[in-house]
């Protein structure tokens, strides 16, 4: 997708100033929660918003700082003691890292995590978000950083509110959250609150306020990683690089939605990716694609990269411009503005409706969100995408099970069902019907044993007809399976082995107990030679020794 299109410049022009109006204000509180500054907040917004539109892979979304990017940022930010070289470096990081997801395809794998999951620390980040700004909502400044700090100044806040910091604060509340759609097509919420809240504010007398802001262009940041902090700057890269990518994508599906297209999902990885890193070279707070200004930016026209660069040249007109203005912003306006996007970050759409879906769910997604809130970001998602995935091998596996022990499912031939009816109990058929998972595999052996110790079965078929790709676990089993059929002196006939799972029960040593005369091509001669095989047992049993001696 070219950005030079001039094809939809009015649409582009018209998304891009309107998305950047909204920005302001969001860059300017994030940049003051993450503890780097309102200006960073607003440099963030800049580069990654232009970067990731130049070479991102969606043409209407709009970057910049994020809710769950600077709460993660802020953490980043305390821990390092604002050490500008090494929290600028873990930006940096992150956004190499991005790049690689890009180049090496990851961005169709990064979009797998489940739901619950997303859903979880969307919801936690939300949570967090609000208890940072409370106590700022009453005038107080929390003692140190992270949630359980912030939450400890509540009461503290309440029993001893700054009266004007509440009023400008409940002011703020009520605009963003009453505000009438059809104004915010004109002057969006945020933008109107900020405006309303600042003005009330210089009426007011020792209100906190953001102070003096840099004015003109962003210096450039030499990062710098030390051995002592290596492990903290690293973990913290990967926690923003792979939250970044998650929310990035799920903005540019929200964008393909509404504009009927479609995305390149490591194109915009390595987009988002050259914005943090620029970023993070320039002292900008990183950032990923940013729904609510995606959103903004569609349905005032803008459709392609123009929009997003756009966007960003409107807030760099702001800071070279107007930067000495926002000095006297209060600081519960930024608050009251944050409180209406954590409340928006919360998945309530989903928490209305989870009782009645899975309870699984329900859980996991409640685990994550605690994780989220009270331990932190990356715990939680690793522990919900561990917790998912067992839980849906699981699934996966007890349905592979049902499958190949329940004569239920087997989808027989004529011919073939008139051999089962004829042997009836001498013979069992297992049909492995598709791929089996580890799972499956760790419990196969022993069903099957159960099964076939209960009668008396004197051989069994195995179809490999389904089984496109076989794994060590599945070979095993396998394995397992023919061990215990020949010391229990039963026949094992296979059939339907393709070469690739071939491959893999010779390279393991499987084969050995499969002989290359027990195997066919098709089920229905293996069933004939099973039962050929069985009635000449029988036959055999029922010959006596008087008439044995005479043969």
């Amino acid at each position: 997708m070219s950005f030079f299109t001039l094809s939809n410049l009015r649409g582009d022009l018209y998304g891009g100033l309107t998305a950047g109006v909204v920005a302001l204000p969001l860059a300017l509180a994030f940049g003051e929660a993450s503890g780097a500054g309102p200006i960073a907040g607003v440099y963030g917004a800049i580069i990654v918003g232009f970067f990731a539109a130049l070479f991102g892979g969606t043409g209407s979304q709009i970057s910049g700082p994020t809710g769950p990017m600077v709460v993660v940022f802020a953490g980043v930010f305390a821990s390092l003691s604002g050490d500008p070289g090494l929290v600028f470096a873990t930006v940096v990081l992150a956004g190499l890292m991005q790049i690689a997801f890009g180049v090496l395809g990851f961005g169709q794998y990064i979009r797998l995590v489940p739901y619950p999951v997303v859903s979880g620390f969307m919801s936690g980040i939300g949570c967090i978000i609000i208890a940072l700004q409370l106590a700022r909502l009453f005038g107080h400044e929390p003692q140190g950083g992270g949630t359980i700090p912030a939450l400890m100044e509540v009461p503290t806040a309440v029993m001893d509110p700054h009266f004007g910091a509440l009023f400008v604060g409940l002011l703020t509340l009520a605009m963003v959250f009453s505000w009438p759609a059809t104004w915010g097509r004109y002057v969006p919420s945020p933008l109107a609150a900020l405006i309303v809240g600042t003005l009330v504010g210089l009426t007011l007398e020792g209100l906190p306020v953001l102070g003096a802001i840099p004015t003109g262009l962003p210096s450039f940041v030499m990062p710098a990683i030390e051995a002592d902090t290596a492990i903290i700057v690293f973990e913290a890269a990967a926690i923003l690089a792979v939250l970044g990518a998650i929310d990035s994508l799920l903005t540019s599906l929200v964008a393909d939605n509404m504009t009927r297209t479609r995305h390149h999902s490591n194109r915009e990885l390595v987009g988002q990716g050259i914005g943090n890193t620029v970023a993070g070279l320039f002292g900008g707070i990183p950032g990923a694609g940013a729904t609510m200004r995606t959103v903004v930016n569609i349905r005032t026209g803008g459709a392609t990269k123009m929009s997003g660069m756009i966007h960003s040249a409107l807030l760099l007109a702001v800071v070279v411009l107007l930067a000495p203005l926002a000095s006297q912003i209060p600081q519960a306006v930024l608050a009251g503005i944050l409180v209406k996007v954590g409340y928006d970050i919360i998945d309530f759409a989903y928490l209305k409706r989870a009782h009645q879906g899975p309870r699984f769910d329900l859980a996991l997604m409640a685990l994550v969100l605690g994780l989220t809130v009270f331990v932190d970001l990356i715990t939680a998602v690793m522990a919900g995408v561990v917790i998912a995935a067992l839980a849906f091998v699981k699934q996966i596996a007890d349905l592979q099970l049902k499958r190949v022990t329940d004569d239920d499912t087997l989808n027989v031939s004529t011919e073939e069902a008139a051999i089962l009816e004829k042997v009836d109990d001498h013979l069992t058929l297992f049909d492995f019907g598709g791929p089996l998972s580890f799972g499956a595999a760790a419990d196969m052996g022993h069903h099957v044993r159960e099964r076939v110790n209960h009668r008396d079965h004197n051989a069994i078929v195995l179809d490999f007809s389904h089984v496109p790709f076989m794994d060590v676990s599945a070979a095993r089993a396998v394995e397992t399976i023919a061990v215990d059929a020949h010391n229990a002196g039963k026949r094992l006939y296979a059939c339907g082995i393709k070469p690739e799972v071939a491959q893999v029960l010779t390279g393991l040593g499987v084969a050995d107990n499969l002989p290359a005369n027990m195997q066919f091509l098709t089920r229905l001669e293996a069933l004939e030679a099973a039962y050929a095989w069985i009635i000449e047992d029988e036959q055999a049993d029922n010959t006596t020794p008087e008439e044995s001696v005479a043969a």
